[in-house]
């Protein structure tokens, strides 16, 4: 009986404590990041501000754990979307445009976890997250080199500037507003068949690969 006790006030525990993660991704989705704060998380979770502070004593403490939320949600799609290709050009392909893909979906929670202003220290919590979808781009690119798939170049420096040309090209304030699922798909295509461009995979086959990733 004392065991069954615990657990369920472990249950219950975690359940609260999902209860304030979730507040806080809503609040950043919806307004981005400068709207986590713990009163406001409160209230969205419907709980005393004092309760979210027990959790988490401080708002950095939240936010980092969003991020750290979010980062593992997606690059877990990620690698399994590349994982699930028939080969290291399809898998480098379907990496980048299920990146693309999700992080439009979620435009504004993509932008508050991986670039919208902030200051220091959120800023060096986002590094990690933008620092290891790189990190899985230069892992996808360096396994097609390796393959003679691309032509020689230092995957350091392509897979950093594919994120840097996503994040800018469709989220970031001078991205195009793109008013349905069509627009954003056509979006995520093009900036996929760009990134491939740039990486060298030629015109034609470059097309192929992008009209073959299936989208999430």
């Amino acid at each position: 009986m004392p065991y069954r006790r615990t657990e369920n006030v472990r249950r219950r525990l975690a359940a609260r404590e999902q209860a304030i993660l979730s507040a806080a991704l809503a609040l950043a989705g919806e307004e981005g990041m400068h709207a986590v704060q713990i009163a406001a998380v409160a209230r969205r979770a419907n709980i005393a501000a004092g309760t979210v502070y027990r959790y988490f004593p401080a708002k950095t403490d939240l936010i980092a754990e969003l991020i750290a939320a979010v980062s593992a949600r997606e690059m877990a799609a990620m690698r399994a979307a590349a994982d699930a290709a028939p080969g290291p050009l399809s898998a480098l392909a379907t990496c980048i445009a299920t990146f693309a893909a999700r992080a439009l979906r979620d435009r504004k929670l993509s932008w508050a976890v991986l670039a919208e202003p902030a200051d220091g220290e959120v800023d060096a919590m986002r590094l990690d997250f933008r620092q290891a979808i790189a990190a899985e781009f230069e892992a996808r690119i360096r396994v097609a080199r390796a393959r003679q798939l691309l032509p020689e170049q230092d995957a350091r420096v392509a897979a950093p500037a594919i994120v840097g040309a996503l994040l800018e090209g469709l989220l970031g304030p001078l991205a195009p507003f793109y008013g349905d699922a069509g627009a954003a798909r056509e979006a995520v295509q093009g900036m996929t068949l760009m990134a491939l461009r740039a990486l060298g995979v030629i015109d034609a086959r470059a097309r192929g690969l992008v009209a073959q990733v299936p989208l999430p």
